[in-house]
């Protein structure tokens, strides 16, 4: 996402209306780098910065457009109101960072006709300023609301921060966190007037952080949202509503994870296409970090900018071959030797590219939209959004420490019940911990050529039994005894992650009645946002189905009627097997599909498309737009959900009556959740009204509508008109008779080339 200074160059910098240089005098405090900007009710730019003298100095420059003169505005207390208020300051404070009162943080608040500047100072005290009267307001000892020490006391405080949040019904928060060596504490105030124009705090809360460096830090009316690193140098975000947690337990924020390091290639597989896929997966690189790369591996003697996704591939292919090719110096070598070359080459570049990933998806800072609640970590070069998790994702991926301490009455209002879903959840985290990668191929192959998944499932079981080294089985073995009716706690989770529904998808309401609906959720943003949402989920819930499955054949090997919850029927096992294997298709085919790539169709093979299909009167499909992949390759599902699924979800959501988001404000919390819940029934292969391969063929997405599965292809309906060239067999395709297959010669559609088909 670019920057919105991308197009700013010198000559914007020196334009009077968005240029002044800071005066010498008072200058600018060495050792702060606080700062604060807001635009006046007259459309005029102010700019507050902390003042090498003590206090503040704020520059006003007049209106874009507008003549006028710069102001300067120096806040400062004097020396006689300043002991008055706060008492001596003690030397040992200021040090050599000179006035104790220079602000390290800056916050505004925006009034009609005025703006309050709040400055906590290292002097461990925080001030809150008018603008127009030029008055301090307050001043407050944030050290009286912390446990202190004579040290900190005398330390200037470097580390501080501050942040607001503002609630029409609740009125202004400030969130402040306290810095100490080895440990931290955020306060949370709620600022109250008094008579005569003065103010004072009402302190609201007090949590005490860990011992992680703190990156920035959030506020709302409600919670705090932190991001952290830790000693490892890892990011961790975390966040607590402040007013209902009164243990002080943040909240989990599970990160997006960097690719894994190591590159399998079998011995049946190309080396160079293996890396390939590999480094081109969808969502795995962004394209700066493999451009940057590609710089560095080629020795810098080419810049490679703004090239398109297939571009980009060609010229690493080039790259790596070239580098592989000079360095082969005999003329002969064996094919395994040749292959060992390509892995060595190959892993090189990708190292290179793993480390250029890592560096631009460090966060460096938090973005909070307060009118939304949308939670965004801004990355150099990129944005990513923060999404909710659902029940079932999250008890998978919380840590033991956190499961162990999950609250079970906010998990099922039956106890019991939530008990039994948590020592499962574990019993499948145990399985799946112990899953190796070449394991884990098992299921994987055995989805991908659709055989039965209860067979992978269990081979696994039985690899997993005779290498237990750690005696993995007997944990799982004693976490069973804790469950009280584990056949009723595994029904449970199916029913959660189970999207079949019985009614037909309604078609599309036009949405030009609200003109504001039509836009919602249309960008490209939002459209990979909800694409990669889903794509989470499908790749989290296939990993919970697998170890299910695994964990429902230990259970038909173990056979004890006290582990089987009091003697469970044998045919209910059986059942809960047979609804098990269904959903791990069903995510494995939604993630597939989020991961393959849409073809870059011309538009004049699209509009002839269109004229074949409209005696069809198919759904959605007559609104079809070219698609020009640019810097990052657009997927099947992406496409679905641009051209058909969104119109659907939008419509259900807004337009149908007693629908619950109707009267609600758009919550980002909310409708992204309600959205991707939408999205997933329309990609969910076994419903009615199945869109998905419909709109596969309007796209012209023939390659990708060919590695659909077969009982997904065969819930389509292929009319005979759909076909200009079509020689039939038997009674016609389309025809009334199930059953039949019929061979048909496809000549001239869509620019493909002839290629013969057998449908059912």
């Amino acid at each position: 996402m670019q920057s919105i200074f991308t197009d700013i160059g010198k000559i914007n910098f020196r334009d009077p209306s968005s240029y002044y240089l800071i005066p010498s005098v008072p200058g600018l405090a060495a050792n702060s780098v606080a700062s604060a900007a807001w635009l006046s009710s007259d459309g005029e730019a102010l700019f507050a910065l902390p003042s090498a003298a003590g206090g503040i100095f704020v520059i006003k420059l007049p209106p874009h457009d507008v003549p006028g003169v710069v102001s300067v505005v120096e806040l400062k207390q004097s020396s006689v109101v300043q002991r008055f208020l706060t008492g001596w300051m003690p030397t040992a404070i200021r040090g050599d960072g000179g006035p104790s009162d220079v602000p390290i943080s800056l916050a505004v608040h925006c009034l009609d006709h005025d703006a309050f500047l709040f400055a906590l100072c290292q002097d461990h005290k925080l001030r809150m300023w008018s603008y127009k009267d030029q008055m301090c307001l307050m001043v407050a000892d944030l050290l009286e609301f912390m446990p202190v020490s004579r040290d900190l006391r005398l330390a200037a405080g470097t580390g501080h921060r501050l942040r607001l949040a503002f609630s029409q019904s609740l009125g202004l928060y400030l969130g402040v966190y306290m810095h100490a060596p080895k440990r931290g504490q955020f306060c949370v105030f709620q600022l109250v007037s008094t008579e005569s124009n003065r103010y004072s705090l009402d302190h609201i809360s007090s949590l005490f952080s860990s011992q992680e460096t703190l990156i920035d830090f959030a506020l709302t009316s409600a919670e705090i949202w932190a991001l952290w690193h830790n000693e490892e140098n890892q990011t961790i975000v975390k966040y607590i509503n402040f007013e209902q947690n009164v243990a002080g337990q943040w909240n989990q924020v599970f990160m997006q994870p960097l690719p894994e390091e190591e590159v399998t290639v079998r011995h049946d597989q190309d080396p160079r296409e293996t890396y390939l896929e590999y480094l081109f997966m969808p969502g795995r690189f962004s394209n700066a970090a493999i451009q940057k790369a590609l710089q560095i591996f080629s020795q810098g003697t080419e810049r490679y900018m703004d090239l398109t996704w297939d571009e980009l591939k060609k010229e690493v292919t080039l790259a790596v071959e070239n580098e592989f090719q000079g360095s082969v110096t005999e003329y002969e070598c064996s094919l395994e030797e040749f292959c060992q070359l390509q892995v060595e080459f190959w892993s090189k570049f990708c190292a290179c590219c793993l480390q250029y990933q890592e560096a631009l998806s460090r966060p460096l800072a938090l973005l909070l939209n307060p009118y939304t609640n949308m939670v965004c970590l801004l990355k150099k070069g990129s944005v990513s959004f923060l999404v909710p998790c659902s029940l079932v994702d999250h008890l998978y991926l919380l840590s033991n420490e956190h499961l162990l301490t999950e609250d079970d009455a906010v998990i099922f209002d039956d106890l019991e019940m939530s008990r039994d879903v948590v020592c499962l959840v574990q019993c499948l985290r145990l399985i799946g911990e112990s899953i190796s990668m070449e394991i884990a191929y098992i299921m994987e192959m055995a989805c991908s050529r659709l055989q039965p998944p209860e067979k992978a499932a269990e081979q696994i079981l039985e690899d997993l039994i005779a290498n237990d080294t750690e005696n993995v089985m007997e944990d799982i073995h004693s976490k069973l005894q804790e469950i009280r009716n584990p056949i009723h706690a595994i029904g449970v989770l199916i029913r959660e992650m189970d999207y079949e529904t019985d009614t037909d998808m309604e078609r599309a309401h036009p949405l030009n009645m609200r003109m504001n609906l039509t836009q919602l959720y249309g960008s490209s943003t939002a459209v990979s946002v909800v694409c990669w949402g889903v794509c989470k989920i499908a790749t989290i819930r296939f990993q919970i189905c697998r170890d299910l499955l695994i964990l429902q054949q230990l259970l038909l090997r173990l056979g004890d009627p006290m582990v089987l919850g009091g003697g469970q029927l044998f045919q209910s096992q059986q059942d809960l097997l047979h609804r098990t294997s269904p959903l791990l298709l069903s995510y494995y085919l939604i993630r597939w599909a989020s991961q393959c790539l849409a073809s870059d169709i011309p538009f004049d093979t699209l509009e002839s498309n269109l004229q074949h299909l409209s005696v069809l009167e198919l759904a959605d499909t007559t609104v079809l737009t070219p698609h020009k992949l640019v810097s990052s390759p657009q997927t099947i599902v992406e496409l679905f959900f641009q051209e058909v699924a969104r119109k659907h979800i939008v419509s259900r959501l807004f337009l149908q009556p007693n629908t619950s988001l109707v009267e609600t404000s758009l919550n980002w919390s909310h409708l992204i959740t309600a959205v991707m819940a939408d999205f997933l029934p329309l990609l969910w292969p076994s419903n009615p009204g199945f869109l998905f391969p419909e709109c596969l063929i309007g796209s012209c997405q023939y390659t990708q509508l060919q590695l659909l599965p077969s009982e997904v292809k065969h819930k389509m309906i292929f009319p005979p008109a759909l076909f200009p060239c079509l020689q039939f067999g038997g009674d016609g395709l389309g025809s009334s008779h199930p059953g039949k297959e019929v061979v048909y010669k496809e000549q001239d559609f869509g620019g493909e080339s002839t290629q013969t088909c057998l449908c059912s």
